[in-house]
């Protein structure tokens, strides 16, 4: 019996387990990177009005219909509202400029709707319940099949709740061995809200390790990532894959979808490829135990910079 590679989203929504993040991809290069995820087996998308290359996205999009015959149901992209942050100078969203925002996005990406439309940060106490009344109207208008939040703690969900509104569908969130949040992924899964993992492979050496992407705890991450006891090595030559394939397939085997990006063919490839294997009981409850808190990924004040 083939494992499944869909997980419930919502009512008869089916959400690809492998998805392909396009976080840091320009719009000038948006178009032939997820034209080779398509043609890769990839068919969700993840894109943000803070990644500024939905334009290109949309294009390669447009190309996976024309030239490799896809529907637009066989498709499922999701795209996210910044929501604004008036600690960096930016006016918050309102209801209304919420839905103006993705009017916007579906016009980028040449659609007339999203699968999954995200606030992708919970930024302002003032303006979040707007926000989230905006992402609710648009779902009624049928431009989003479903809606769900970024980086958003349960207090921050049950804010929404308190108010009559709607739980969201979904939260993206910085999930990988290192960061498990054992008590937000409870709280979801026991309020019906899918986990989405984000950065799945911050252990690795190489996860932004580019010219502008390093920091401090990157130079630290590759040097232990380089060490010759990095237990995702060992584990990669015990299953005859990468260490990312190990570290994705971790997140997938837990049911959380994942959304790796590499403008690597090869590598693209290769993270697509998560169930020609699986991770035994024992390397699962090893993993358990690497658990190191909440996470280093978001947040660095600048909005193209936020995963």
């Amino acid at each position: 019996m083939s494992e499944k590679r869909t997980v419930r989203l919502a009512d008869s929504i089916e959400l690809p387990l492998v998805g392909f993040g396009t976080y840091l991809i320009t719009n000038e290069d948006a178009e032939a990177v997820v034209t080779s995820a398509f043609r890769a087996g990839y068919r969700h998308i993840d894109t943000a009005e803070g990644y500024q290359n939905e334009e290109g996205v949309g294009r390669a999009i447009k190309a996976a219909r024309t030239d490799l015959g896809l529907s637009r149901e066989e498709i499922f992209i999701t795209t996210k509202l910044w929501p604004g942050n008036a600690e960096w100078g930016q006016e918050p969203k309102t209801t209304a400029t919420t839905i103006e925002a993705l009017n916007a996005s579906l016009s980028r990406l040449d659609l007339d709707y999203v699968d999954l439309y995200l606030i992708h940060a919970p930024y302002d106490p003032e303006q979040r319940l707007a926000q989230w009344r905006g992402l609710v109207e648009l779902k009624e208008q049928g431009k989003a099949r479903a809606i769900g939040v970024s980086n958003f703690s349960g207090k921050h969900i049950d804010e929404l709740v308190s108010a009559g509104l709607p739980r969201p569908h979904a939260n993206q969130i910085e999930l990988h061995p290192w960061s498990q949040k054992p008590e937000l992924v409870s709280y979801l899964e026991k309020n019906g809200i899918l986990p989405i993992a984000y950065s799945s492979l911050i252990p690795l050496s190489t996860w932004r390790a580019a010219e502008g992407q390093k920091s401090a705890k990157t130079e630290a991450m590759k040097a232990e990532g380089e060490s010759a006891d990095f237990p995702f090595r060992a584990m990669a030559k015990k299953y005859g894959v990468s260490e990312a394939q190990v570290l994705l397939r971790w997140a997938v085997q837990k049911g959380y979808p994942v959304l790796p990006k590499s403008t690597n063919t090869e590598r693209l490839e290769k993270n697509f490829d998560l169930f020609s294997f699986a991770i035994d009981d024992a390397d699962m409850s090893a993993i358990s135990g690497m658990d190191r808190g909440d996470g280093v990924a978001w947040s660095s004040g600048d909005p193209t910079r936020v995963a």
